[in-house]
């Protein structure tokens, strides 16, 4: 073999060889890559927490009361008005929506003869205003006699007997104090804040805490209507402005769960009140009401509720009648609060609703400003009826 046949041989061996490995390699697959180490995933802000460290601070996480609710903490923001004098202070805003009644009354007991039309006339308004057929009666008779007994009347003798019987009818002599404190010291006082929806319960509730804490209380705010949202975002924000602890559950949670919360958080913080709201219960569904007899029921696992304030509107009329009635079979009602007490004419719900329940109206409601809640001051009131 030649030198040339050599080397033609050697290349031939080499290129099949360079073939065979091309082919080979080409059909191997080549391994997938290393997985990347795993990472904790990362959490994204909350707009709480943002706002926080814009602001150099971090914001604290609410801490866990249960797992029926959690506890919001206060943000004081505003000073309520002092409690004493409001009644008065306000005295001129109901005059203005209420002075028909007592204007109505005077001038036709200022007339210079008071016949039998006179007397159905007077009987017409006081109905008119709500004061109830009973205590119309009773007015009515009573007027009679004295009128007779004293003959011609001035202006301001009509003024003085209408003012007496209808006070009298008011009754100043009702116990109208709040249980907020007690006095043994065995835990803060509770109060059940019950009624429809519509009434302004839940703004009543955050009215509450301000007048309360205006008289120095510490307060807790339990947001036992767990059905609507929005009620619980609402007393949230009336505690925050004033410095009351909220308590509140998930939305659509047990009320009877939050309402248990909420005082046991007010013991836990030495609170002298615990003011709780509850869903507003429509009368007509006994299945709410039986609902709210429970959460009664699961407060009292504490210790006894102290108050249990109805809150009516007093734009409903005997309709709110009817509302007190059946709540005051479910739970035993306390106290009347009576809201937009300024935007009706009617008045005298205040003493049909005293004498259906037995109870005296403790509050009332004269705006939609947040310290437009008074304390029921008899004398004021019907001062208010009657006009300066």
């Amino acid at each position: 073999m030649t030198i040339l046949e050599i080397v033609i041989a050697i290349v031939v061996v080499l290129a099949v060889s360079g073939a065979l490995f091309l082919r080979s390699r080409s059909g191997r697959q080549l391994p997938p890559p290393p997985a990347p180490p795993a990472q904790a995933p990362v959490e994204t802000p909350s707009a709480e927490t943002l706002d926080a460290q814009l602001e150099g601070t971090i914001a604290r996480p609410e801490p866990e009361v249960s797992t029926a609710g959690s506890v919001l903490e206060p943000e004081v923001t505003e000073a309520p008005a002092p409690a004493a004098g409001r009644m008065v202070r306000l005295r001129a805003r109901l005059a203005r929506s209420e002075s028909t009644l007592g204007k109505g009354l005077l001038s036709l007991l200022s007339r210079d003869t008071l016949d039998d039309a006179t007397w159905d006339e007077v009987e017409d308004v006081l109905l008119s205003a709500d004061v109830g057929v009973t205590a119309t009666t009773e007015l009515v008779d009573s007027l009679r006699t004295q009128a007779k007994v004293l003959g011609t009347r001035t202006h301001d003798e009509a003024r003085r007997l209408l003012r007496e019987g209808l006070l009298d009818l008011v009754d100043p002599g009702l116990d109208r104090s709040l249980a907020t404190v007690r006095a043994d010291g065995s835990g803060p006082a509770v109060v059940l804040v019950v009624g429809v929806n519509g009434t302004g319960k839940t703004t009543t509730v955050g009215k509450m805490a301000r007048l309360l804490i205006a008289e120095g209380r510490h307060v807790v705010l339990g947001a036992a209507d767990t059905f609507r949202a929005a009620a619980a975002d609402q007393l949230e924000t009336w505690g925050r402005r004033v410095g009351a602890t909220t308590v509140r559950g998930p939305e659509g949670g047990d009320p009877a769960s939050v309402a248990f919360d909420a005082v046991k958080e007010g013991a836990d913080l030495r609170a002298d009140t615990v003011l709780i709201d509850t869903a507003g219960r429509l009368h007509t569904k006994a299945g709410l009401m039986d609902e709210l007899g429970k959460v009664k029921r699961v407060v009292e696992k504490h210790g006894p509720v102290d108050e249990t304030l109805l809150v009516l509107d007093a734009t409903t009329g005997q309709n709110g009648m009817v509302q007190a009635r059946v709540f005051a079979d479910v739970v035993a009602i306390t106290g009347v609060v009576l809201t937009k007490l300024d935007g009706t004419a009617k008045g005298g719900i205040v003493i049909s609703v005293q004498r259906e329940l037995g109870v005296p109206v403790k509050l009332v409601g004269l705006g939609e400003g947040p310290d437009d809640l008074a304390p029921f001051e008899p004398d004021a009131f019907v001062d208010a009826l009657l006009g300066d």
